[in-house]
């Protein structure tokens, strides 16, 4: 077997390193010490010449126990070789031999049919779906909010302040509570079980569209500011507990393989896809807005409602099982001893320690400095410019009078394309997943994008006050830029938050989780933020 590559995922989850007892960090690192039943990970040379199992053949220990740190980065759910390791050939090829070929007693479960792979993905679909169609239900809040008015003749400033400023409530509604809910969420992970606060959140969001299902069949034409109240509060929870689910489910992720944590976030790619193709159903048939809008609702109502069973099937599958189990010091066991991790009866909720009931943000803030820049600037510029921008290019084709230049050009070229794009972004990163968490290439990509920009704004972007030049005079720019936006968010912005994770220890992992969606979302605010600017100045 040749050496392994630059960038390669461990194929054995690692236990952290004690911080005390003999097998407290040392100068010389003994990369894996075997009990019975699994490898352990320890970080000691006092390790050497410790009792270990007939597993892991002598030869093979002696020269393991030659390993530097330096050559390694270690991980409790990965392990990374960096580009400048000096180790020799031989010490690779056993290395990977251990790894990828344990003895039958260390072999790990299988992920059956892909089940758990299919449940995360499910649950980064029910994670933003339900929140992508409540926005996409613009038209079916505005009816209800116009059709609850008085006359237009007779029409109240506050309701035509209601009706003009609606999204710009919207927005606030759902950005403020997401981030306080993200600072919630990581005091609360060592406080409240996981998943106790993914049951809790899928529970109110659930709660929450079987009432908007339940009032788009009631008239609320005699309380105009009350119903504009109950969509206001609605979509407050509905983003605090989404913003709490995700976060949560992302960060228990990170004790999985990565394909997992890349299963998740495809996931909220499909549910941006499937949001998209229902406005489009709807633009097409547009019989009735209340119909269209009870078609949305039952649906989330019902995709929550799987969601729910979903997360309550995961620990039963035995791959998820293996990864669920708690996390414990790593220690070398002796043959009258038994590793907690092999009681069939273990808990899948780690032990909490009480003396720290909040994770350590300092070193988790500078484990993932880098990843954070790129996750911040990635979403920074594309929520600078879709659907600020991008929505108000039209077709340089309008005065034909074809639907396609008309009615669904800005639907196609800018929310299904744009989301169809991002989803195959994302799940490229399946099969490719370049560059490594340490790389500087990363955050290069992350600020070329910035070329999008320009690029979409010399388009035949609508109305223009201070720029009057547009460059592009075709419809297929729009398209091949958008597609470009599309792709590249999908792709770079998961590979940093996949990494993000895996370059902590294990019992860190939930609480990075919360940290990398912090980033996401401090990318979104400042964004939008900027957005204004930028539409003012063209």
């Amino acid at each position: 077997m040749g050496p392994s590559p630059v960038w390669a995922q461990a194929t054995q989850p690692l236990a952290p390193a004690p911080s005390t007892g003999p097998g407290a960090s040392g100068k010389n690192h003994l990369p894996f010490v075997c009990c019975r039943t699994q490898v352990m990970h320890s970080y000691s040379s006092e390790f050497k010449g410790t009792k270990v199992c007939s597993e892991v053949p002598e030869d093979i220990q002696n020269k393991l126990a030659v390993s530097s740190e330096d050559d390694f980065h270690y991980s409790s759910n990965s392990t990374y070789r960096t580009a400048s390791s000096s180790l020799r050939a031989d010490q690779e090829a056993l290395l990977e031999k251990l790894l990828d070929h344990p003895s039958p007693g260390l072999q790990r479960p299988k992920d059956r049919f892909s089940g758990t792979y299919i449940i995360f993905f499910s649950l980064g679909i029910g994670g933003l779906l339900p929140w992508n169609f409540f926005v996409t239900a613009k038209e079916y809040w505005i009816f209800k909010l116009h059709n609850c008015s008085i006359p237009a003749t007779r029409e109240k400033p506050e309701d035509s302040d209601i009706l003009n400023y609606f999204e710009s409530y919207l927005a606030v509604a759902s950005t403020v509570p997401s981030v306080l809910c993200l600072m919630a969420n990581f005091l609360l992970v060592n406080r409240v079980p996981i998943h106790v606060r993914v049951l809790a959140s899928l529970v109110v969001m659930l709660a929450i569209f079987v009432v908007m299902t339940v009032l788009v069949k009631v008239d609320t034409s005699s309380w105009t500011h009350g119903f504009f109240a109950v969509i206001i509060i609605c979509m407050v929870i509905l983003s605090g507990a989404s913003t709490i689910f995700n976060s949560s489910v992302l960060g228990m992720t990170g004790s999985f393989p990565m394909r997992n944590s890349q299963a998740l976030i495809s996931g909220g790619g499909m549910g941006g896809t499937i949001s998209a193709v229902a406005s489009l159903v709807d633009l097409a048939a547009s019989s009735d807005v209340t119909d269209s809008a009870l078609a949305f609702f039952l649906t989330a109502d019902v995709f929550l409602s799987l969601c729910i069973g979903l997360y309550l099937l995961l620990p039963r599958l035995e791959y998820a099982r293996y990864y669920m189990k708690p996390v414990w010091p790593a220690h070398v066991f002796s043959d009258e001893e038994q590793p907690p991790q092999d009681c069939p009866n273990a808990p899948l909720v780690a032990p909490r320690s009480s003396d720290s009931p909040t994770p350590p943000l300092r070193p988790i803030l500078k484990k993932t400095a880098s990843l954070g820049f790129c996750v911040i600037y990635l979403f920074f510029i594309t929520s600078l410019v879709f659907p600020a921008i991008s929505a108000n290019i039209e077709s340089l084709n309008k005065g034909s009078g074809s639907l396609w230049t008309t009615k669904f050009f800005v639907p196609l070229t800018t929310f299904l394309l744009y989301n169809f794009a991002d989803l195959c972004g994302r799940q490229i990163t399946a099969w490719i997943q370049v560059p490594g968490p340490r790389s500087q290439v990363l955050p290069g990509l992350a600020l070329l994008r910035t070329c999008l920009v320009p690029l979409l704004v010399l388009c035949n972007y609508q109305p223009r006050v201070h720029l009057q030049t547009v460059v592009f005079q075709s419809d297929i720019y729009p398209v091949v830029f958008t597609s470009l936006l599309g792709l590249s968010n999908g792709y770079l912005s998961t590979l940093p938050l996949i990494y993000g994770p895996k370059i902590v220890p294990r019992e860190l992992a939930e609480a990075t989780g919360v940290v990398m969606s912090f980033y996401l979302y401090l990318g979104l605010v400042l964004g939008s933020a900027f957005s204004t600017l930028l539409v003012h100045l063209i």
